[in-house]
């Protein structure tokens, strides 16, 4: 049945997170430090929203772009909150982030056209590049700049065929950031060269000592950048899928039709959902969301020392909610570290390669659990470490 597999579809790799995912989920007495989702439950008065938009009988297709309302509030959102104004008219509400990047990818990708992205970086732009024909090309970022885009590393990858970069910050897997000025540094590149940003703002409101600044809200780039953004991180609500995309009209244009005939529209009681999230999130100077950044900031703190503590180089993350720690200084790489983790200790993170090849000596560990848990598994990657130097 080969014959009938695309070769784009066979030659993608499976996923390096839903790998590890998936064994642990078998696992007795396992913790997973794995898959990015928060441990919070979704504010009571979203869930409640959905369930009022369902029992008054809202179970109908919306709109291909999404509730008006919803779009008004989006469009209202990334004005107050970071600065860049869109017409909800331009605004298009996806089925989560990752229908985002997808949807972006198709419509501006040629063949043979090149994309930069930043590597380590999330696992799903390389292969929504190569599935809508284009080539990704990784553009390394370490940890001695703050894995940041930096503009010299953007020239040495940039040739005639470059069409877009992706700017995935606040970062996952690293928790890197990009300040207002850093990202003012790289302008004047994008800008030669005459480049589409991608923005991916998916953890906007996870930053720690400091608010997070959108490449769209500085002079002249909202014109060339497609903000990609959603409710799962900030809000909870990984299992509502719902996001959205702000970006120029003609990128819209082409996303909207893609869309289209491909979702239809994202489901009607998430959107009914998300629009009761930011309306109470105005109300209350996002109260829910602040206590959820300042926990997860504990957690931050408390893994950082840790991995350092044990002789573990670790980055500090100022946003998302992963640690990146190198475990270099053992002679291994991070699949290594991962596979040997999960058998002796039942811990399970993810090989940094997963990420890209900048990551080889690395392991992802998210800290959106317990600190229960975060106490326990640090218990356990110590001892093994100490068994690993023992050998």
């Amino acid at each position: 049945m080969r014959k009938f597999v695309n070769s784009k579809a066979e030659n993608l790799k499976p996923s390096g997170i839903r790998k590890f995912f998936d064994i642990v989920s078998e696992m007795k007495d396992a913790i997973s430090l794995g898959v990015g989702e928060p441990d919070f439950i979704t504010p009571w008065n979203i869930r409640n929203a959905a369930v009022k938009s369902i029992q008054r009988g809202y179970t109908q297709y919306t709109g291909n772009r999404g509730l008006t309302a919803l779009r008004e509030q989006i469009a209202r959102y990334m004005k107050e909150r970071f600065g860049a104004e869109y017409s909800p008219e331009h605004i298009l509400v996806t089925v989560g982030a990752s229908e985002g990047i997808d949807l972006v990818m198709r419509a501006i990708c040629e063949e043979g056209d090149e994309i930069l992205v930043p590597d380590p970086g999330y696992v799903s732009y390389f292969p929504c590049v190569q599935l809508a024909g284009g080539t990704a090309v990784p553009v390394h970022c370490s940890a001695e700049n703050g894995f940041i885009l930096t503009p010299e590393a953007i020239e040495r990858a940039v040739t005639p065929k470059t069409k877009a970069i992706v700017m995935p910050y606040p970062n996952n897997p690293t928790g890197g950031i990009m300040t207002k000025e850093q990202l003012e540094a790289i302008v004047p590149v994008i800008e030669k060269h005459d480049l589409l940003v991608v923005s991916d703002e998916i953890y906007a409101e996870l930053t720690y000592g400091g608010k997070h600044v959108s490449v769209a809200s500085l002079p002249g780039m909202k014109e060339r950048t497609v903000v990609i953004n959603g409710f799962s991180k900030a809000f909870a609500m990984t299992g509502w899928r719902i996001g959205f995309i702000c970006s120029p009209p003609e990128i819209d244009a082409a996303v909207l039709k893609i869309h289209q005939y491909t979702l239809l529209c994202a489901s009607t009681a998430s959107q009914y959902a998300a629009l009761e999230g930011l309306k109470d999130g105005f109300a209350d100077r996002f109260a829910s969301v602040e206590a959820m950044r300042e926990e997860y900031n504990k957690r931050r703190r408390f893994m950082v020392d840790f991995f350092n503590g044990i002789g573990l180089s670790c980055f500090e993350p100022r946003g998302a909610f992963y640690v990146f720690p190198s475990v270099e200084s053992l002679g291994i790489a991070g699949e290594e570290f991962a596979n040997g983790l999960l058998r002796a200790e039942k811990i399970a993170v993810v090989p940094g390669d997963a990420f890209g090849d900048a990551g080889k000596y690395h392991v992802r560990c998210s800290y959106a659990t317990s600190m229960a848990n975060l106490d326990e598994a640090s218990r356990r990657i110590e001892k093994y470490v100490r068994a690993l130097r023992a050998r």
